[in-house]
């Protein structure tokens, strides 16, 4: 008896499990068409041959293994003759078959194909185990088989994540805790790891308890300067384009700015620097180096006062208040804030954003839902853009993994829609983010509006019901392997319910994803707080508060607030936050809001008034 047999006699509790249920009939290319000698209406049969059974074809020393994608009771004369009653089509996936040391194994692909009349057999539970057992050191189990709740369900960490995965999925299938579920799997398996989650809800911020850093627009800081050119008019401009000649200026003054900065050491040096010319300047528009906003405006004022020209002065004119603008407005403070402070504090962002050292929080949960709209695309481009550069120029000695939930908006198919140079971030972790340690998963309900470009370079993909024929088709594109005709099942998936193609499984199987306890289960910060007592507390009161808050998020407090309350509050204990601010907390200076319209002369020597008190720390650990 060979090997392969002794492992169906002692997986199969079935009677008689040498006994064929059906014939080959026809075979094409990777599909094979079999006669069912036992009516699958048949209610008897514990092991009935439907849509997603696995079933076993002996061919010669091999068993080959495929999955059912159609069952049907039109039968082929040749098979009623042979005496089956209906007709199966399966996907060939593999075969189990003797390895030259006598143990049986699986592997993908057939090298033997089957004949017309070679008998075919429901898999055991022995087989099956074989299939999914993942030869590696790192896998996670996520569920098991829909098919046998014995048998678990695992997935090789390290080909999901070194080749990409996504989870896709309409609302309310439970993407979210199927990210959830994965990413406390990989955290066991890859400890070393570093996880950024983009998080669009706010649903994850809470799920990791203390694992993970959160950060949302009160206590984050990004500074300005870490903005690429092209994000920067984004944030200036946003839904306002602004004219060519304001964009050339700008890119224009940006690189003085930058070597104003830092180059100046005294009032005499100043005008040195400002005759260089651009070849001189030593920085692009793109260096990431500080620069202080009262440098970028008072070299804009200077050359508008040497204009003569109404029209062009009135292009620096709008462009100075563009900038003051955004700068005043409280919703940016997360990137404007000491502005004209100065110092150079990129080594401490990138140790917060991206976990280093992790200090046993090795997740960062960044909320999106609390950024202004006009600036979230912004944002997002530019913590992508410094996680690739992060890894490209560390050699990948830190391993991150980017979760982009939402990725429609980012990655739109649509050229047209969204922000480019998020697109194109995301796009080069896609393709080069693996040789430098930055991997990427991502999280969508719409497929069918991701760029096909991106989804392709995802190597693992985990299926969730979607009733949608863009999606589907999206979706079968880019599944590899030849069971992209299980597709077709999506509308049926249960909640919790995946499938799972590509490098990081076995096989393409029908997977029950594990429960998660009710703490870990995602909701929004809303959703979360609304559940407790709807409609509870609601008045005249609750109204005027909120009123307060929706007006503050785009006023100053200073403006706001009148001295007797601003001394109130400044006695009150800080509010605990999820992260310590880069960036000393000192109290308000009223002559902050005006900072950019005063004098030039009083510009230029305005950072000593936001200098911070000599006992705080620019920086202590999370």
């Amino acid at each position: 008896m060979l090997q392969v047999d002794r492992l169906r006699h002692r997986g199969d509790a079935s009677p008689n499990p040498d006994q064929p249920i059906g014939r080959v009939v026809s075979v094409r290319g990777s599909q094979a068409t079999v006669g069912l000698l036992r009516s699958p209406l048949d209610s008897s049969n514990e092991a009935r041959s439907t849509v997603g059974k696995f079933l076993g074809i002996r061919a010669g020393q091999s068993l080959l293994v495929g999955v059912i994608t159609n069952v049907s009771i039109e039968t082929p004369p040749l098979a009623k003759e042979l005496g089956c009653h209906s007709t199966a089509d399966l996907d060939l996936m593999g075969e189990i078959k003797q390895s030259a040391t006598a143990a049986v194994q699986f592997q993908r692909g057939v090298t033997e194909y089957p004949a017309i009349g070679d008998p075919v057999f429901a898999v055991s539970a022995g087989e099956l185990r074989l299939v999914f057992n993942v030869a590696s050191g790192s896998v996670i189990e996520i569920g098991h088989l829909q098919q046998d709740s014995t048998i678990g369900a695992y997935v090789d960490v390290d080909d999901m994540l070194s080749k990409h995965f996504a989870v896709l999925g309409t609302t309310g299938v439970g993407k979210s805790s199927a990210v959830v579920l994965m990413l406390h799997e990989i955290l066991r398996a890859r400890p070393e790891l570093r996880i950024f989650v983009l998080d669009a809800h706010n649903e994850y911020g809470r799920l990791f308890g203390d694992k993970a850093l959160v950060l949302n627009p009160r206590n984050l800081r990004l500074p300005f300067w870490l903005f690429s050119f092209e994000e920067m008019v984004d944030v200036l401009f946003g839904a306002r384009p602004g004219t060519e000649d304001e964009v050339h200026i700008l890119a224009e003054a940006i690189p003085r700015a930058k070597a104003t900065y830092t180059t100046y050491r005294g009032p005499t040096e100043r005008a040195a620097v400002k005759r260089n010319d651009q070849r001189s300047i030593g920085y692009s528009v793109d260096t990431p180096v500080p620069y202080r906003l009262a440098d970028l405006v008072g070299l804009l004022d200077e050359r508008m006062g040497k204009l003569e020209n109404r029209s062009s002065r009135m292009i620096y004119h709008r462009l100075i208040t563009r900038i003051e603008s955004v700068c005043n407005d409280p919703r940016y403070a997360f990137m404007f804030e000491n502005a004209n402070v100065g110092g150079d504090t990129m080594a401490e962002v990138l140790g917060q954003l991206f976990r280093l050292p992790p200090n046993g929080k090795p997740i960062t949960v960044m909320q999106l839902a609390g950024f202004p709209s006009e600036v979230v695309d912004a944002v997002v481009s530019v913590i992508c853009r410094m996680a690739f550069d992060l890894g490209l120029w560390s050699e990948g000695a830190a391993p991150l993994l980017l979760v982009c939930e939402e990725a429609h908006r980012y990655t739109a198919a649509d050229r047209s829609v969204g922000f480019g140079p998020t697109r194109r971030s995301i796009s080069r972790i896609a393709k080069e983010g693996r040789k430098h340690g930055v991997f990427l998963g991502l999280v969508s309900q719409r497929p069918a509006e991701l760029d096909a470009t991106i989804i392709s370079q995802c190597s693992t993909l985990f299926a969730m019901r979607m009733t949608n024929d863009r999606d589907q088709a999206i979706l079968r594109s880019a599944v590899s392997d030849g069971a992209a005709s299980l597709l077709d099942f999506l509308p049926s998936l249960g909640t919790g319910e995946v499938f799972a193609f590509g490098e990081g499984g076995a096989l393409p199987t029908r997977v029950k994803l594990k429960q998660l306890p009710a703490q870990l289960l995602p909701m929004s910060d809303v959703e979360s707080s609304a559940r407790g007592d709807l409609g509870a507390g609601i008045d005249e009161e609750f109204i005027g508060a909120v009123l307060k808050r929706w007006r503050g998020a785009s006023t100053s407090q200073h403006n706001t607030l009148d001295e007797g309350t601003r001394e109130a509050r400044t006695n009150d204990p800080p509010a605990r936050l999820s992260a310590p601010p880069l960036q000393p907390a000192h109290p308000a200076d009223p002559a902050r809001g005006g900072l950019l319209k005063r004098p030039l002369g009083d510009r230029l020597n305005i950072a000593k008034a936001f200098q911070a008190p000599p006992q705080a720390k620019r920086w202590h650990d999370n």
